[in-house]
């Protein structure tokens, strides 16, 4: 007698449904609370301070800090004109094939990047001691005369500079291909035009954020030049400081007007990058906006994600 088997397919189960389990990130609550308890300490210790914070907005807009602020920003874009001026012309002194050239750009990069700029602004502002009479054969005058506090600044800031934007310069010129220059010498082109027509505007997408800094850079560092008598913003607060005693209260209406002048440049430099980056980047970097959007998303990382059902 033989077994029947039972070929009735048992009945199907469907699966479990997966509990989606959110990650609890608590590093980033725990993260957020000291910070935001270190803010809060911060904010009472100045709150708590000795400082009349009711003058600082009638400071902002007073006369001789608009004076101050007016002459920090003409002398930093003139030094940075000048620096960049001269700049271009070291890095291709330095990366021309004459020795005597090349050898003369390395040793003022040298001695430019290797001083302080606080000494080069006193070394040109005393500069009358060592030559008390400027001769140039048609120009003759006391050096007194000639070196104004102005151009002791303009000097000291713009020779400074330009040790640093030859090296941000050579390094632009060196990131476009060799091929491109032997495509444009093969047209005919001369050297000159090479570098004009060619290579610069290429080398300006890596010469051009690296200069951004260094004129923002160029704001502050030209708070030095109060040593020398020029009247710049800080010059401008220290001598309002003296008279009212008002002395941290100027300090933080300085701060203020080098945060805004600094903010300004700073949304220029990054639509002049934004410029330049077309032909190099299938997708453009974001604008602020969409910066101040992304950055809001992502308070939302904070939340719990809701459980899948």
């Amino acid at each position: 007698m033989t077994d029947t088997v039972d070929k009735t397919p048992a009945p199907s189960v469907p699966p479990e449904q997966i509990k989606a389990i959110p990650v609890r990130h608590y590093g980033r609550w725990v993260a957020a609370a000291v910070v935001i308890a270190i803010l809060v300490l911060i904010g009472m210790a100045f709150s708590n301070a000795d400082i009349n914070y009711g003058i600082i907005p009638d400071y902002v807009t007073d006369g001789t800090i608009l004076s101050g602020a007016w002459h920090t920003l003409y002398i930093s874009v003139l030094a940075m004109v000048l620096g960049l001026v001269l700049g271009v012309i070291l890095a291709i002194m330095r990366m021309s094939s004459n020795p005597v050239t090349s050898t003369v750009a390395w040793f003022y990069i040298w001695f430019f990047r290797g001083t302080p700029v606080l000494v080069q602004l006193l070394l040109w502002y005393n500069i009358a001691l060592v030559f008390p009479i400027l001769n140039l054969g048609f120009y003759k005058d006391e050096m007194n005369q000639v070196m104004t506090p102005f151009l002791a600044a303009l000097l000291g800031l713009g020779l400074n500079e330009a040790a640093y934007m030859s090296e941000i310069v050579r390094a632009g010129i060196q990131s476009v291909d060799e091929g491109q220059t032997e495509a444009s010498h093969a047209l005919g082109m001369t050297q000159g035009q090479t570098l004009r027509r060619v290579i610069l505007p290429q080398a300006m997408r890596v010469i051009v954020p690296p200069t951004g800094n260094e004129y923002i850079n160029m704001l502050k560092t030209s708070s030095l030049a109060s040593v020398v008598q020029f009247p710049e913003l800080i010059k401008r607060a220290t001598d309002i400081s003296s008279t009212s005693l008002a002395v941290v209260e100027m300090y933080f209406v300085a701060c203020i007007w080098y945060l805004f002048l600094t903010t300004i440049f700073s949304i220029v430099q990054y639509y002049i990058e934004r410029h330049y980056a077309r032909g190099s980047s299938r997708s453009l970097p974001p604008t602020p906006l969409q910066r101040l959007r992304k950055n809001l998303s992502r308070w939302g990382s904070f939340r719990r994600p809701e459980v899948a059902r």
